[in-house]
């Protein structure tokens, strides 16, 4: 019996190790599962997370592009597989946007080979002690665990389905305040950030609290996109209309507050009951 208590806190070391390891957020932990590059983090943040998207680059410094982001970014542990890059000592890092429109990078990391898993451990037991369990136990611990119907390998933050048919059902957008895409922020400048910028078409609409058409942004190239509060004459509520390859994504709407004012707290409390 003294055998299985000691397998038993053996595999919870391991366990505890694997989560310690993970960088807490602007940290994060990049890893080369064999070829496939694991970007993961541990969320410690007090406001709430709106975004989070993974980027990669040549550089250290520049020219990142943004491949994917993850579904919820307010889980304590979460992260991304990039299945098939094209240089295995890519740099990675995350942007990170948080509520009221503030935002953040990540710090950046390259790939570090993660060791094989341990061999296995065969644990005797005693032909003569009495217990309920087989008297050759064999105890494995990876990193990703596999799902036994489909083999492919899961980490911690992947949903395990008994057929992966499940996970590639297209999923519905929901559509939040404030938007993840177009919000205010600081110094109440808007911000613009849309994934895959470059090869995509899209196009914004602006309007004021009357409906009525203030400007139009066409031909959008750039992932991340400035457009100064002077733009908007006037400090309140307004609304746009996203839209890509001419169909309209995104209704929503932001405030533009004034000097020394921005869309968080109270002013967002409003959005909300509006």
């Amino acid at each position: 019996m003294k055998k299985y208590t000691f397998l038993t806190s053996l595999l919870c070391i391991l366990a505890i190790q694997y989560v310690s390891a993970q960088q807490v957020l602007p940290g994060i932990t990049v890893k080369d599962f064999n070829g496939k590059i694991v970007v993961s983090w541990q969320n410690a943040y007090n406001v709430p997370v709106t975004n989070i998207s993974i980027q990669r680059s040549y550089d250290s410094t520049k020219n990142f592009s943004t491949i994917g982001s993850v579904l919820n970014p307010q889980n304590l542990e979460n992260g991304f597989a990039d299945d098939n890059p094209p240089y295995k000592k890519m740099y990675y890092r995350v942007f990170i946007s948080f509520e009221g429109g503030s935002y953040l990078f990540s710090a950046t990391a390259r790939p570090v080979k993660d060791p094989p898993p341990p061999k296995k451990e065969i644990v005797k037991i005693p032909n003569d002690t009495i217990v309920d369990k087989p008297t050759d136990t064999i105890a494995t611990v990876t990193n990703p665990v596999t799902n036994p119907v489909t083999n492919i390998p899961r980490f911690p933050w992947e949903v395990s389905t008994i057929t992966d048919s499940i996970a590639k059902l297209p999923r519905k957008e929901v559509i939040t305040y404030p938007s993840q895409r177009i919000f205010t922020g600081r110094e109440n400048n808007l911000v613009i950030h849309l994934h895959d910028a470059a090869i995509k078409k899209y196009s914004v609409k602006f309007y004021d609290e009357m409906d009525s058409l203030l400007f139009e942004l066409t031909k959008l190239k750039e992932e991340y996109l400035i457009v100064e509060k002077v733009n908007f004459v006037h400090s309140g509520w307004f609304h746009f209309e996203l839209f890509e390859n001419g169909k309209l994504i995104e209704k929503n709407k932001f405030f533009i507050g004034k000097d020394g004012r921005n869309s968080s707290g109270e002013l967002n409390r409003r959005g909300n009951n509006r």
